[in-house]
């Protein structure tokens, strides 16, 4: 880009000089900064102040391989196909790894899955219908000329809007790659279909394979393959017990699931780790719901029907709400944290509802943060932003040979944005970024998780009093983070003389 500089370029040589020697941008030892085994925090929050730790159960306390989801997934095809009637052909289809990540949105009404931003505008090159994307032409037509979809159209607190459903927990891989796989063979052989039927009827057969317990029956038959860590829970229930912690348990899934899980992880006695657990408990509704009361459990799952008038150790319950759980046990706001993997069901409501801290499990951040660890990223993202911080100050110049030179720019740093996003994943890029904002996720993930990690065995990393104390990463006003910042504060006013007339 040397050729291009003329005289009106002198004050960015030394950006130019920097640029031209790219590898020298990096530091000896700055990739691998991140650790993968760190927990990260959105809030300051001391766990000296926390005398009560809950989780959840699926994804939190039980890590699951991703073996999973190519069950979940044939099942589910094949549910629509023998029950729903679909065609024989979509037996063809088979799970596709790595197709795509959570947070994603999916438009009903146009058979769109997208990713969107913190800002509400749809990333073009994100939006699939099917398995193929769809051109940022259409997307755009299809949205009334913008990217922007409307706070009206978008998700509420639980992720769900008129006709957009945010797709939040790690079960919904398959759901999305079903979704999609269905819509692929529909288009490709002409068929005319109902959309908002179509999304029902996947939804209810992906509902099916965890109604009918027939997840919980693959677990159960061969732990060892599925469930992944449970060494590392066992220790972490253990240390914060012999630190004199209370520890308790609530989840959506049933007794004799939850209890052979927790054997092969735990042992045998896991209940006397839990001051209480609650199964079944039909979270988010248990967050906000009052009507359902509390049953008791025997030793063999079998339901009791006497009045709960307090919550014993050792003990299994049924159903409940956050409600009757606040009065008898007193439990209440910063001592306590939550762990969980979904942040509506699990999250959202004990933050802002109830003053609970919370503790966000996100397993796709230990292989994130890989990524960013690595030189080829650090590279594109350290080159992308140099671009940017040019094409910000050189827009100026509207001369011909600047112009083309900004085109140039323009071209470059969109070919590096491309790259850098197929470094996460080819279709959909990070789970927490677009090109340059947080997702739509991501914010929500800041707004419901005081903390967040990639596993519970993170808390072995850190002492039971460690307090986490969040970055003052700078706003936008504040502190200059790229070298084509130091110097904003020369910049004159270039078109002051233009103004001059209006007086």
């Amino acid at each position: 880009k040397t050729a291009y500089i003329s005289s009106n370029y002198i004050e960015f040589d030394r950006i130019f000089t920097v640029s031209l020697f790219f590898p020298d941008l990096l530091p000896p030892g700055v990739c691998n900064l991140l650790n993968p085994a760190a927990i990260y925090a959105n809030n300051e929050i001391s766990l000296g102040d926390v005398e009560i730790y809950g989780f959840d159960y699926d994804y939190t306390l039980a890590q699951y391989s991703n073996l999973l989801h190519s069950m979940i997934f044939n099942t589910a095809r094949d549910i629509l196909i023998e029950q729903y009637k679909y065609p024989e052909g979509l037996g063809k289809y088979d799970y596709i790894p790595g197709f795509a990540i959570r947070g994603l949105h999916y438009d009903v009404k146009k058979s769109l899955l997208m990713k969107i931003d913190a800002f509400h505008y749809v990333q073009l090159g994100t939006a699939y219908r099917g398995l193929r994307p769809v051109p940022d032409e259409e997307v755009i037509e299809l949205y009334g000329g913008t990217q922007h979809i409307p706070l009206y159209q978008m998700s509420d607190f639980y992720g769900k809007g008129p006709s957009l459903k945010q797709f939040m927990d790690i079960f919904s891989l398959p759901e999305m790659t079903l979704l999609s796989s269905v819509i692929d063979y529909f288009l490709a052989h002409g068929i005319e279909f109902d959309q908002i039927h179509l999304y029902k009827d996947i939804s209810d057969a992906i509902k099916d394979v965890h109604v009918k317990g027939m997840m919980y029956q693959w677990i159960e038959k061969d732990m060892e393959k599925y469930i992944l860590h449970g060494d590392e829970t066992y220790a972490v229930l253990n240390r914060l017990v012999n630190h004199n912690k209370k520890l308790f348990l609530i989840t959506n899934s049933p007794f004799s699931f939850v209890d052979k899980g927790m054997k092969h992880m735990v042992g045998k006695n896991w209940r006397d780790l839990f001051d209480m657990v609650i199964v079944q408990a039909d979270k988010p509704n248990f967050f906000t719901d009052r009507r359902k009361p509390f049953r008791k459990l025997d030793d063999k799952g079998s339901l009791q029907w006497d009045k709960i008038s307090q919550l014993e150790k050792g003990k299994i319950y049924k159903e409940g709400n956050l409600f009757d759980f606040l009065r008898l046990t007193g439990w209440r706001g910063s001592k306590v944290l939550y762990f969980g993997d979904h942040l509506y069901s699990d999250l959202a409501d004990l933050m802002l509802r109830h003053g609970w801290r919370t503790g966000a499990i996100v397993p796709e951040l230990e292989t994130e943060i890989r990524i960013i660890n690595t030189e080829q990223y650090m590279h594109s993202l350290t080159w992308q932003q140099a671009l940017t911080g040019l094409l910000e100050r050189m827009q100026m110049h509207q001369d011909a040979e600047s112009k083309q030179v900004l085109l140039e720019w323009m071209q470059e740093r969109q070919e590096i944005r491309s790259l850098t996003k197929n470094l996460f994943n080819p279709q959909f890029g990070s789970i927490f970024r677009t090109f340059h904002n947080p997702t739509y996720f991501s914010r929500r993930l800041v707004r419901f998780s005081d903390i967040y990690m990639a596993s519970i065995s993170c808390l072995l990393n850190y002492d039971v009093n460690f307090t986490f104390y969040p970055r003052r990463t700078p706003l936008q006003h504040e502190a200059p983070l790229w070298m084509d910042q130091l110097c904003t504060g020369c910049m004159k006013t270039p078109f002051l003389e233009e103004m001059v007339h209006i007086r």
